[in-house]
Protein backbone atom coordinates (compact mmCIF):
# COMPACT_ATOMS: atom_id res chain seq x y z
CA UNK A 1 0.00 0.00 0.00
CA UNK A 2 3.01 2.34 0.14
CA UNK A 3 2.42 3.56 -3.42
CA UNK A 4 -1.17 4.43 -2.63
CA UNK A 5 -0.48 6.09 0.70
CA UNK A 6 1.83 8.29 -1.35
CA UNK A 7 -0.99 8.84 -3.85
CA UNK A 8 -3.15 10.18 -1.03
CA UNK A 9 -0.46 12.63 0.01
CA UNK A 10 0.16 13.76 -3.56
CA UNK A 11 -3.55 14.22 -4.23
CA UNK A 12 -3.94 16.32 -1.10
CA UNK A 13 -0.94 18.46 -2.08
CA UNK A 14 -2.36 18.95 -5.58
CA UNK A 15 -6.00 19.66 -4.71
CA UNK A 16 -6.29 20.18 -0.96
CA UNK A 17 -8.67 17.20 -0.80
CA UNK A 18 -8.14 13.83 0.88
CA UNK A 19 -8.89 10.32 -0.37
CA UNK A 20 -10.59 7.99 2.08
CA UNK A 21 -9.24 4.54 2.94
CA UNK A 22 -11.88 2.75 0.87
CA UNK A 23 -10.86 4.67 -2.26
CA UNK A 24 -7.18 3.93 -1.64
CA UNK A 25 -7.80 0.20 -1.14
CA UNK A 26 -9.89 0.10 -4.32
CA UNK A 27 -7.19 1.96 -6.27
CA UNK A 28 -4.62 -0.59 -5.07
CA UNK A 29 -6.76 -3.51 -6.28
CA UNK A 30 -7.46 -1.70 -9.56
CA UNK A 31 -3.71 -1.25 -10.17
CA UNK A 32 -3.15 -4.97 -9.56
CA UNK A 33 -5.84 -5.85 -12.11
CA UNK A 34 -4.38 -3.39 -14.61
CA UNK A 35 -0.94 -5.01 -14.32
CA UNK A 36 -2.40 -8.51 -14.62
CA UNK A 37 -4.53 -7.77 -17.66
CA UNK A 38 -1.95 -5.59 -19.38
CA UNK A 39 0.10 -8.72 -20.04
CA UNK A 40 -2.84 -10.10 -22.03
CA UNK A 41 -4.36 -7.23 -23.98
CA UNK A 42 -1.95 -4.24 -23.87
CA UNK A 43 -4.05 -1.72 -21.98
CA UNK A 44 -1.22 0.73 -21.33
CA UNK A 45 2.45 1.31 -22.07
CA UNK A 46 2.83 2.77 -18.56
CA UNK A 47 3.75 -0.13 -16.30
CA UNK A 48 6.22 0.95 -13.58
CA UNK A 49 4.29 1.25 -10.28
CA UNK A 50 5.37 4.86 -9.67
CA UNK A 51 4.37 5.85 -13.20
CA UNK A 52 1.01 4.11 -12.85
CA UNK A 53 0.42 6.00 -9.60
CA UNK A 54 1.28 9.42 -11.03
CA UNK A 55 0.54 9.24 -14.75
CA UNK A 56 -2.69 7.25 -14.45
CA UNK A 57 -4.21 7.66 -11.00
CA UNK A 58 -3.03 11.12 -9.92
CA UNK A 59 -3.43 12.51 -13.43
CA UNK A 60 -7.02 11.24 -13.54
CA UNK A 61 -7.80 12.57 -10.07
CA UNK A 62 -6.45 16.00 -11.05
CA UNK A 63 -9.79 16.51 -12.83
CA UNK A 64 -11.11 17.31 -9.34
CA UNK A 65 -9.46 20.73 -9.72
CA UNK A 66 -12.21 21.75 -12.17
CA UNK A 67 -15.02 19.35 -11.24
CA UNK A 68 -15.16 20.22 -7.53
CA UNK A 69 -18.30 22.13 -6.62
CA UNK A 70 -20.17 21.20 -9.83
CA UNK A 71 -22.85 18.53 -10.35
CA UNK A 72 -21.23 15.14 -11.00
CA UNK A 73 -24.26 12.88 -10.85
CA UNK A 74 -23.98 11.86 -14.53
CA UNK A 75 -20.49 11.51 -16.05
CA UNK A 76 -19.35 9.80 -19.24
CA UNK A 77 -15.74 8.83 -20.01
CA UNK A 78 -15.16 8.46 -23.74
CA UNK A 79 -12.35 6.29 -25.10
CA UNK A 80 -11.83 5.02 -21.59
CA UNK A 81 -9.29 2.31 -22.48
CA UNK A 82 -7.96 1.10 -19.14
CA UNK A 83 -10.55 3.20 -17.27
CA UNK A 84 -8.79 6.56 -16.99
CA UNK A 85 -9.89 9.09 -15.92
CA UNK A 86 -13.38 7.69 -15.24
CA UNK A 87 -12.76 4.94 -12.68
CA UNK A 88 -10.45 6.94 -10.37
CA UNK A 89 -13.06 9.72 -10.44
CA UNK A 90 -15.73 7.18 -9.46
CA UNK A 91 -13.60 6.26 -6.43
CA UNK A 92 -13.41 9.95 -5.52
CA UNK A 93 -17.12 10.61 -6.17
CA UNK A 94 -18.88 7.35 -5.21
CA UNK A 95 -22.32 8.91 -5.75
CA UNK A 96 -21.55 9.44 -9.44
CA UNK A 97 -23.37 7.48 -12.14
CA UNK A 98 -20.52 6.72 -14.53
CA UNK A 99 -20.67 5.57 -18.13
CA UNK A 100 -17.46 4.13 -19.60
CA UNK A 101 -17.24 3.93 -23.39
CA UNK A 102 -14.68 2.25 -25.62
CA UNK A 103 -14.99 0.80 -29.10
CA UNK A 104 -12.63 -2.13 -28.32
CA UNK A 105 -14.42 -5.10 -26.75
CA UNK A 106 -11.30 -6.45 -25.03
CA UNK A 107 -10.93 -3.18 -23.18
CA UNK A 108 -14.57 -3.01 -22.12
CA UNK A 109 -14.30 -6.60 -20.88
CA UNK A 110 -11.48 -5.45 -18.61
CA UNK A 111 -13.50 -2.44 -17.45
CA UNK A 112 -16.47 -4.66 -16.61
CA UNK A 113 -14.19 -6.93 -14.59
CA UNK A 114 -12.80 -3.98 -12.61
CA UNK A 115 -16.30 -2.71 -11.86
CA UNK A 116 -17.30 -6.17 -10.62
CA UNK A 117 -14.11 -6.78 -8.61
CA UNK A 118 -14.33 -3.40 -6.88
CA UNK A 119 -18.06 -3.76 -6.20
CA UNK A 120 -18.84 -0.45 -7.88
CA UNK A 121 -22.48 0.51 -8.31
CA UNK A 122 -24.02 2.79 -10.94
CA UNK A 123 -21.32 2.13 -13.56
CA UNK A 124 -22.34 1.32 -17.13
CA UNK A 125 -19.77 -0.08 -19.57
CA UNK A 126 -20.49 0.27 -23.28
CA UNK A 127 -18.72 -1.11 -26.33
CA UNK A 128 -19.72 1.47 -28.92
CA UNK A 129 -18.62 4.36 -31.12
CA UNK A 130 -19.16 7.74 -29.52
CA UNK A 131 -20.70 9.16 -32.69
CA UNK A 132 -23.54 6.65 -32.29
CA UNK A 133 -24.08 7.54 -28.63
CA UNK A 134 -24.23 11.23 -29.46
CA UNK A 135 -27.24 10.59 -31.69
CA UNK A 136 -29.01 8.33 -29.19
CA UNK A 137 -31.80 9.79 -27.06
CA UNK A 138 -30.50 7.73 -24.13
CA UNK A 139 -27.21 9.64 -24.11
CA UNK A 140 -27.55 12.86 -26.08
CA UNK A 141 -27.38 16.03 -23.95
CA UNK A 142 -27.73 13.97 -20.78
CA UNK A 143 -24.44 14.29 -18.90
CA UNK A 144 -23.10 16.80 -16.37
CA UNK A 145 -19.57 16.05 -17.57
CA UNK A 146 -18.15 14.27 -20.62
CA UNK A 147 -14.45 13.56 -20.10
CA UNK A 148 -11.63 12.17 -22.20
CA UNK A 149 -7.90 11.77 -21.89
CA UNK A 150 -6.08 11.81 -25.19
CA UNK A 151 -8.44 10.12 -27.73
CA UNK A 152 -8.32 12.88 -30.41
CA UNK A 153 -7.32 16.45 -31.07
CA UNK A 154 -9.68 18.99 -29.59
CA UNK A 155 -11.63 19.97 -32.77
CA UNK A 156 -12.57 16.29 -33.15
CA UNK A 157 -13.03 15.65 -29.43
CA UNK A 158 -15.46 18.55 -29.15
CA UNK A 159 -17.73 16.87 -31.71
CA UNK A 160 -17.49 13.62 -29.76
CA UNK A 161 -18.19 15.08 -26.32
CA UNK A 162 -20.36 18.21 -26.54
CA UNK A 163 -23.41 16.44 -28.03
CA UNK A 164 -23.44 14.24 -24.89
CA UNK A 165 -23.46 17.17 -22.44
CA UNK A 166 -26.58 18.88 -21.14
CA UNK A 167 -26.84 22.66 -21.38
CA UNK A 168 -25.12 23.94 -18.25
CA UNK A 169 -22.79 20.92 -18.15
CA UNK A 170 -19.18 20.61 -19.26
CA UNK A 171 -16.76 18.68 -21.41
CA UNK A 172 -13.25 18.11 -20.10
CA UNK A 173 -10.22 17.19 -22.19
CA UNK A 174 -6.95 16.26 -20.51
CA UNK A 175 -4.08 17.41 -22.69
CA UNK A 176 -0.33 17.92 -22.70
CA UNK A 177 1.86 20.59 -24.23
CA UNK A 178 -0.34 21.00 -27.34
CA UNK A 179 -3.31 22.18 -25.23
CA UNK A 180 -3.31 25.88 -26.03
CA UNK A 181 -2.74 25.31 -29.75
CA UNK A 182 -5.56 22.77 -29.84
CA UNK A 183 -7.87 25.18 -28.06
CA UNK A 184 -7.21 27.77 -30.77
CA UNK A 185 -7.78 25.18 -33.51
CA UNK A 186 -11.06 24.07 -31.91
CA UNK A 187 -12.71 27.47 -31.52
CA UNK A 188 -14.95 27.10 -34.59
CA UNK A 189 -16.02 23.61 -33.50
CA UNK A 190 -16.70 24.75 -29.94
CA UNK A 191 -18.85 27.66 -31.12
CA UNK A 192 -20.71 25.51 -33.65
CA UNK A 193 -21.50 22.77 -31.12
CA UNK A 194 -22.89 25.06 -28.40
CA UNK A 195 -19.83 25.42 -26.21
CA UNK A 196 -17.90 28.19 -24.50
CA UNK A 197 -14.26 27.61 -23.59
CA UNK A 198 -12.85 28.42 -20.18
CA UNK A 199 -9.18 29.29 -19.61
CA UNK A 200 -6.92 26.20 -19.51
CA UNK A 201 -5.98 24.98 -16.03
CA UNK A 202 -2.35 23.93 -15.54
CA UNK A 203 -1.55 20.72 -13.68
CA UNK A 204 1.94 19.99 -12.35
CA UNK A 205 2.38 16.32 -11.53
CA UNK A 206 5.25 15.42 -9.17
CA UNK A 207 8.36 14.29 -10.98
CA UNK A 208 6.87 15.05 -14.42
CA UNK A 209 8.57 18.01 -16.13
CA UNK A 210 5.88 18.45 -18.80
CA UNK A 211 2.84 20.49 -17.85
CA UNK A 212 -0.59 18.92 -18.13
CA UNK A 213 -3.72 20.95 -18.87
CA UNK A 214 -7.40 20.59 -18.10
CA UNK A 215 -9.42 22.06 -20.96
CA UNK A 216 -12.98 22.80 -19.86
CA UNK A 217 -15.76 23.79 -22.24
CA UNK A 218 -19.14 24.74 -20.83
CA UNK A 219 -22.24 23.76 -22.78
CA UNK A 220 -24.13 27.02 -23.23
CA UNK A 221 -26.55 26.11 -26.05
CA UNK A 222 -28.01 22.91 -27.52
CA UNK A 223 -25.87 21.13 -30.09
CA UNK A 224 -27.41 21.36 -33.59
CA UNK A 225 -29.17 18.14 -34.56
CA UNK A 226 -26.76 17.37 -37.42
CA UNK A 227 -23.91 16.74 -34.96
CA UNK A 228 -22.18 14.45 -34.34
CA UNK A 229 -21.81 13.40 -37.93
CA UNK A 230 -21.67 9.73 -38.90
CA UNK A 231 -18.93 7.41 -37.65
CA UNK A 232 -15.46 8.41 -38.85
CA UNK A 233 -16.39 11.79 -40.33
CA UNK A 234 -15.41 14.01 -37.35
CA UNK A 235 -11.86 12.62 -37.47
CA UNK A 236 -11.61 12.88 -41.27
CA UNK A 237 -13.16 16.34 -41.60
CA UNK A 238 -12.96 18.29 -38.33
CA UNK A 239 -15.35 21.20 -38.09
CA UNK A 240 -12.45 23.63 -37.88
CA UNK A 241 -11.33 22.47 -41.34
CA UNK A 242 -14.77 22.72 -42.93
Amino acid sequence: MDQFNQLSQEFQALTGTTLDDHALQAAHRYADLLAEWNDRISLTSITAPEDVRIKHFLDSLSCHLVMAGTPVSQVIDVGSGGGFPGLPLKLLYPEMHLTLVDSVAKKTSFLSLVVQELGLEDVEVLTDRVEMLGRSSAHRQRYDWAVARGVARLPVLAEYLLPLVRVGGFMLAQKGETAEREMDEAQTAIDTLGGSARPPVEVRLPGIPELRYLLVIEKTAPTPARFPRRVGIPAKRPISDS
